[in-house]
Order: C-alpha cells, then structure tokens, then sequence
C-alpha cells in the first residue's frame, strides 16, 4: 500500500521546462526539490537527489517534448530514483505527453509507442500521472495507475473572452479538422459562438489540402482550435483558406505549441494574425514572434497538484 505523508509534499523537476515547473511550485508556496540533471560526456542520463524524500509524496514535473527521448529518459529515471529513495508516492506531472499520435496501429506492424510510454512509467515506478489534452483521450487506459487529464479549453476562451469581450457576436470557432469538432465544439459552447469546420484531405504524414469549408466565415472573425501545433502545415493552409473565402481576421489557439520544423516560417508567412499557445511547452527565444501569444498552466497544475496531495476530488478542474 502507497503511504505519502500529506503534510511532506516535494516539487521536483527534470530540464524539459523549468520555468513552468518554479511558477507551479510558487503558487504552491514552495520551491523545487534540490536535484540535478545531468548527462555524462557519453550522453547517458544522471539524476542526483540532494535531500531527503522518505515517505514523502513527491511530483516530478517534466513535459517530454523535443528532445523527447532525453526528456522522457529525464522522468523515467528520476522516477526510478524517487522509488528507489523511498518516496511515499510518486506522480508524473505531463503537461505535455510525448508519443501521443502514436496511440493506434493506423497499418499493419506499427507500434502503438503510446501504451509502451505508459508501461515504461508505470514500470519506473511512477504511482499516478497528472497531464493535460492528451492527443487521444483513451491514452488514460494504457494506464493501470490512476490519470489526471486536464483540460485546456477554459484558459484559452478566457483569453478570448477578456480580450474579444464586446465583439464576440462576430466570432466563429473553426475546427481545422474532423477530429477536432468536439473540442471545437466545446470551445464555441463556452464562448456562445457559431461552429465551423474545415474538411481535408491529407495525402501524406505532416501535408494537408484543404477540400471544403463547412459553415459560414464570411465577412466573420474566426479562431482555430487545435489540441497541438506540430509542423503548422494543417493550421496555415486552415487559415489561408479561411482568408480566402472571406474571414476578415484569423486567430489559432493550441494547447501544446510543439512547432517543430518548417512551423515557425509558416505561421509567420501565414494568414494567422495571432496564435495563442499554453505554456506546457517551452518556448525558445526563437520561437517567441510577435504574432505568439502565451498563456500559462501553472495555476491549474498547482490546483491540482494540491487537490491530489490533499486527496480532494481533482474533477471540477476537468469543466
């Protein structure tokens, strides 16, 4: 049985995203647990904790984005060293999940690198796992641990909301893709605007063509809702679309700003005027253009970093 001393909480975090994880231990009233992550000169990974975690009830805060395989390495080993050092129980704080798209065999012989992620978590000795927007919900049955699954949506419509609050009636949510329509939806729900969705075609891996615009977006301000931006080829040909048949202004929004690649050029070249992103992701200096703007997920992680540690029911954090 997992025994975590409730009032002995420890914040640890790899390298993946610092900021993110000193913001959350900040709302917290705390600050990070001492411990340094390194790599040897032949690249392998080294965790040094510097204090003592017996019994405590220990998060480790790391978003396995590029480079992924490091960072994932990062978590799973200073997974194994809490487990080793008797923590009393250990939870992966994912804001951003790697290897999600990789959730189904889409043909014969592929790998489903979801599910083998979460068997190598749960295997390091990882007691519970808090992340947000997983890319396929249903990832949460890979588990055999308990998963936390927050939900972006209702940060991203505040930002509209404070920032579009008297033009609204002028707005409609457009889903650049048949598998974002739910979340689109729920996005157009909270915000009382009309729904749209644009139909494509993709030929192959990161290329899309965009077919048909189902709904009205003329003479219409419109937001693009996605769960992540990756090379940004689907979300520019979206927008440019979108411009062409007679939107006057295109925002995106996105969960997770992945922006890998070509994606930076094309979104700054693109017909976007603003794209808003979480920070589950860190942002280089680089990728950081004027169009970009940033909201942060570090109250909603502490939220519900406290309502685990004090075992209160994490699901109105989910609405």
């Amino acid at each position: 049985m997992i025994y975590a001393d409730r009032g002995n909480i420890k914040i640890f975090a790899c390298n993946a995203n610092t900021e993110l994880a000193e913001d959350i231990a900040k709302k917290l009233g705390l600050t990070l647990g001492n411990a340094t992550v390194s790599q040897f000169s032949d690249g392998e990974i080294s965790v040094k904790i510097d204090e003592t975690i017996r019994g405590a009830d220990v998060f480790i805060i790391q978003p396995t984005s590029a480079p992924v395989n490091d960072n994932l390495m990062e978590l799973l080993i200073m997974i194994d060293a809490m487990k080793r050092a008797s923590a009393g129980r250990i939870t992966a704080v994912m804001p951003y999940y790697g290897y999600a798209r990789q959730d189904r065999k889409a043909r014969a012989r592929d790998p489903i690198s979801a599910k083998l992620v979460a068997n190598l978590l749960t295997t390091a000795g990882a007691n519970r796992v808090l992340t947000m927007d997983l890319h396929c919900t249903q990832i949460q049955g890979f588990f055999d641990i308990p998963v936390d699954n927050l939900v972006g949506i209702p940060l991203l419509t505040s930002y509209y909301t404070e920032k579009h609050s008297e033009e609204m009636e002028n707005f409609v949510a457009v889903s650049p893709d048949l598998g974002s329509v739910t979340r689109t939806r729920v996005f157009a729900e909270r915000l009382n605007i009309p729904l749209a969705i644009i139909d494509k075609r993709r030929p192959k891996a990161n290329v899309s063509e965009i077919m048909n615009i189902i709904g009205d977006v003329k003479g219409k301000k419109v937001v693009l809702i996605d769960d992540m931006i990756d090379t940004a080829g689907t979300i520019t040909n979206a927008a440019n679309a979108l411009k062409e048949r007679g939107a006057i202004m295109v925002e995106a929004c996105c969960t997770h700003g992945v922006l890998s690649g070509p994606a930076m050029k094309r979104i700054q070249e693109s017909a976007i005027d603003e794209l808003l992103v979480l920070d589950t992701i860190h942002m280089s200096e680089e990728k950081q253009i004027d169009k970009m703007q940033i909201v942060s997920v570090a109250q909603l992680f502490a939220d519900a970093i406290r309502r685990i540690h004090e075992g209160i029911s994490v699901s109105e954090l989910f609405d």
